[in-house]
């Protein structure tokens, strides 16, 4: 008997062995984390700083100086495919305009195809003249261009309502405006391949205060990012506006800045 149930017992473990799954996820595995991302200088100057942060992703940062925070840094980003580029908000001046093109053109043999601007503050158009001056089309938000009417430089060309797609190189971009926040007329750019979100100044990091609000409708801000989190429910990658990346829990501490 006491020979039976040993055997019993071995073919009982057996038995759950082999039907068990052995790639099982835990519960900690389950838990979503952010992803990490390399980070790499490929320039730094005095007027422009660009990160690369994948094969084909930058990151670029210019300088603002403001009365309120100082000098303030502003972020942009670059994607290069099959020798194009494709440039979201530009430099806040044109000598760091004049680098970034340089840059790409010279140190990368890339041919800008589209620069997007993603509301009508100087971080996201200063430098766009530079960009009109080499023939390369410029888009925003139609309300973006509404906004800059007056203006006698530095607005964009081409405009979109609610969404728009560019193909630049082999890749898609899609420019979608999701409501008011930061400005009545923020708009973001997804790259869907690295799953990778343009947020500007709609989105805040970590930490970030909530910064200034000459412009912005506060009430609106919260439902904003709701909308961009509906719309593209896969990203993995967030540049905000200023300060450092991260992942799509920019978009839950935006939420909850706002929502106090």
């Amino acid at each position: 008997m006491k020979n039976l149930t040993y055997l019993f017992t071995i073919l009982l473990t057996c038995f759950l062995s082999c039907n068990s799954p052995k790639d099982a996820p835990t519960k900690e595995s389950k838990t979503e984390q952010t992803p990490i991302f390399s980070q790499k200088v490929v320039l730094d100057t005095d007027e422009l700083k660009i990160i690369q942060l994948s094969e084909q992703v930058f990151q670029h940062i210019s300088y603002l100086q403001t009365e309120s925070f100082g000098n303030v840094e502003c972020n942009g980003m670059v994607v290069i495919s099959n020798g194009e580029a494709i440039v979201m908000d530009t430099p806040t001046n044109d000598e760091a305009t004049q680098k970034l093109i340089q840059f790409l053109e010279n140190d990368f043999n890339s041919t800008i195809k589209a620069v997007v601007s993603t509301h009508f503050h100087e971080d996201c158009i200063g430098g766009l003249d530079e960009f009109h001056k080499k023939n390369i089309p410029s888009y925003a938000s139609s309300k973006t261009i509404s906004l800059l009417q007056n203006e006698t430089e530095n607005v964009p060309q081409n405009g979109f309502d609610k969404e728009m797609t560019l193909t630049i190189g082999q890749e898609e971009f899609i420019l979608a405006y999701l409501g008011e926040g930061h400005t009545k007329d923020n708009s973001v750019v997804y790259f869907p391949k690295e799953k990778t979100l343009f947020g500007g100044c709609l989105v805040k990091e970590i930490d970030a205060s909530k910064g200034y609000l000459g412009d912005s409708n506060v009430e609106a801000w919260p439902t904003t990012i709701r909308n961009l989190q509906n719309r593209f429910p896969d990203i993995q990658l967030v540049i905000p506006g200023h300060g450092k990346i991260g992942g799509s829990e920019l978009l839950d501490y935006t939420i909850q800045l706002f929502k106090e």
